[in-house]
């Protein structure tokens, strides 16, 4: 062992020349650092504090403690994030760490399936509307135009039978409240409101009340399905509200004779007006489909029209114009045959019950009449 004493000039050069550690300690003591501390530990904690001021946001920063407190070596420890206004920019590598996870939204199992239904309900629900908005072609419309023939004679054999006042045929009742009207001045001085004459003021007022309900097909398009399917099912509501008006009322289906209707009391105007409503509804109905059926509820313009017909004697091919005006005379005709052979077996409420299934049949067949195509550029 050396005889100088520790920590002297002397002991310092001896002690640097016996070891090779000891090459690192400094020739002159630092300030506030015993001899004993490491150069390049002093070193190494003061770049270590220049690193803290320059990133303190850093959570890996590191701090030296001095060699003196562990036993002569120099030791790194973490150090939490130091409260600086500095920043420091970090690596691609660190920013990606530092990212808080990606939110994944967590949805039911069964929530995949509802979105899939609902959609296909939706798309189904467009192509319901989008075909009952389609105009019908009236060239393909014959069969439900004529069941709506069939219809007038069947409806009006009923109200005929019983009080000779026709439903459909409005100018017979205007010509009757014409001739009512002439009585007032005629030399018997006749005032009084004759009930054949209340019950034809009824039909008419009834008829124009229900061609006003077509104005609604203006609205929602008066050759659209939608349009012809409701508003015949508003005359199926009519002729069943009459079917049920004159069971209620109690009185007979046949008159004897002009003079005794047979019906007479309230309840049987109510079914007077509501089977001379269905007609009017049907006669606008028909008329705004412009074919050669014409309101469906008149023969006189159709038979003046087929006598005047160019082609009425080529019989040999088929002429639209004559044959569609032929098929509503007949089936006109034959509604009425119809219509008054079931009257006498079953009544009048019966028969218009018959009536309002037969509607009903119509009006779901407007749904499948073709629909007008586009006309080519």
């Amino acid at each position: 062992m050396s005889s100088f004493k520790k920590n002297t000039w002397a002991w310092r050069l001896h002690y640097r020349s016996g070891s090779v550690k000891s090459q690192t300690a400094p020739l002159i003591p630092v300030k506030s650092r015993p001899l004993s501390m490491a150069f390049n530990t002093v070193v190494e904690e003061e770049q270590a504090n220049v690193d803290v001021d320059v990133a303190p946001s850093r959570a890996d920063s590191s701090t030296v403690v001095p060699a003196s407190v562990h036993g002569g070596s120099a030791v790194t420890t973490n150090s939490p994030k130091a409260d600086s206004g500095h920043t420091e920019k970090s690596s691609p590598i660190n920013e990606k760490e530092s990212l808080p996870p990606p939110v994944v939204q967590s949805r039911p199992a069964g929530s995949l399936f509802k979105d899939v239904s609902s959609l296909s309900v939706a798309a189904s629900m467009s192509n319901i509307k989008r075909y009952l908005e389609e105009e019908i072609d009236g060239s393909k419309a014959a069969a439900p135009l004529t069941a709506y023939c069939f219809m007038t004679g069947f409806i009006d054999s009923v109200c005929f039978s019983a009080i000779f006042v026709w439903c459909a045929f409005q100018t017979g009742n205007s010509v009757q409240l014409a001739l009512a009207l002439a009585r007032l001045f005629n030399g018997a001085h006749d005032l009084s409101f004759h009930l054949p004459d209340q019950q034809a003021l009824c039909s008419v007022i009834s008829f124009i009340f229900g061609a006003f309900i077509g104005r609604l097909g203006d609205k929602l398009g008066c050759k659209t399905r939608l349009w012809m399917m409701l508003g015949t099912l508003i005359q199926t509501l009519f002729t069943m509200a009459a079917a049920i008006a004159i069971w209620k009322s109690g009185q007979p289906s046949v008159a004897d004779a002009r003079s005794n209707p047979a019906w007479s009391n309230a309840l049987s105007f109510v079914c007077v007006g509501f089977m001379s409503a269905s007609m009017g509804l049907q006669g606008i109905m028909g008329k705004r489909m412009n074919t050669q059926f014409t309101t469906t509820v008149v023969l006189t313009t159709t038979w003046c029209e087929l006598m005047t017909e160019p082609q009425l004697f080529h019989f040999r091919r088929l002429v639209i114009a004559r044959d569609h005006k032929v098929m509503a005379i007949l089936f006109l005709f034959l509604g009425g045959f119809t219509g008054r052979a079931i009257l006498d077996q079953i009544g009048s409420a019966g028969t218009l019950g018959v009536g309002t299934g037969l509607r009903f049949v119509i009006s779901l067949w407007w749904l499948f009449v073709p629909a007008k195509k586009a006309p080519k550029n």
